[in-house]
């Protein structure tokens, strides 16, 4: 009976002994207010989908046109516009309504950007449904431009299937790239931007939302899903 005592008493004091160590152990400096696991299911609500989702809506219907932007949608173009503003307009976005700037853009600097690799994805699921694909950018337009060769390269896009690029950016009769959408008689438009979505909601026509990766020279970024659209999931890259 005593030894069965003495047991007890040692782990009493073991306890005791554990509790005191912990109660002694310095808690770190709190540097941030940190996240409970209720504040992050309570994450703003997006309608995300993924091309396979896109691909499966689209099956009972028949081949149709679709568009595209192209800056921070197909391609991660940041590059040219980064060297334009400082070689142009260190200083401000002035560089944008430089004619010497968008020469440069549209015939050499697009060597430099990169496709995203959603970009990739949805032009060939679109090429084999048999879609026509139109690119319709806000870029200003030049007397010569190679962007159309670019995309048609790095998008793996068959040259009977590539149609040119057209630049909505400076036409007074294609402003915002509705004329143009409607001219195409476009049923889907992916775009980054909330001018592409809110273009494409003035025609009821299907406006999927692309992320603008996050270190993309065209800030700030927007607000994917802000009208409720459909916003394709892992589409910054």
């Amino acid at each position: 009976m005593r030894k069965v005592v003495l047991a007890f008493s040692a782990i009493a004091l073991a306890v005791g002994l554990s509790s005191t160590a912990q109660a002694k152990v310095q808690v770190p400096e709190q540097v941030s207010s940190g996240v409970t696991t209720v504040e992050l299911s309570q994450r703003q609500a997006v309608h995300w989908v993924s091309v396979e989702q896109i691909e499966k809506s689209l099956q009972s219907k028949p081949p149709m046109s679709v568009g595209f932007d192209i800056d921070d949608t197909v391609l991660f173009s940041s590059p040219g516009f980064y060297r334009g503003q400082l070689e142009y307009s260190p200083n401000d976005n002035s560089y944008l309504k430089n004619p010497e700037f968008w020469e440069k853009m549209n015939n050499e600097w697009d060597k430099f950007s990169m496709p995203k690799q959603v970009g990739i994805d949805l032009v060939q699921m679109h090429l084999k449904r048999g879609d026509d694909i139109y690119f319709i950018t806000g870029r200003t337009r030049t007397k010569t431009e190679t962007v159309t060769k670019y995309l048609q390269e790095d998008l793996h896009i068959p040259a009977d299937k590539m149609n040119a690029v057209i630049f909505a950016g400076d036409d007074p009769g294609k402003n915002n790239k509705i004329s143009w959408m409607r001219d195409h008689n476009l049923k889907i438009y992916y775009g980054d931007a909330d001018a592409d979505i809110a273009a494409a909601r003035e025609l009821n026509i299907r406006g999927i939302r692309i992320l603008r990766a996050s270190n993309s020279s065209y800030q700030p970024l927007p607000k994917a899903g802000k009208f409720g659209e459909e916003v394709v999931i892992n589409s910054e890259y």
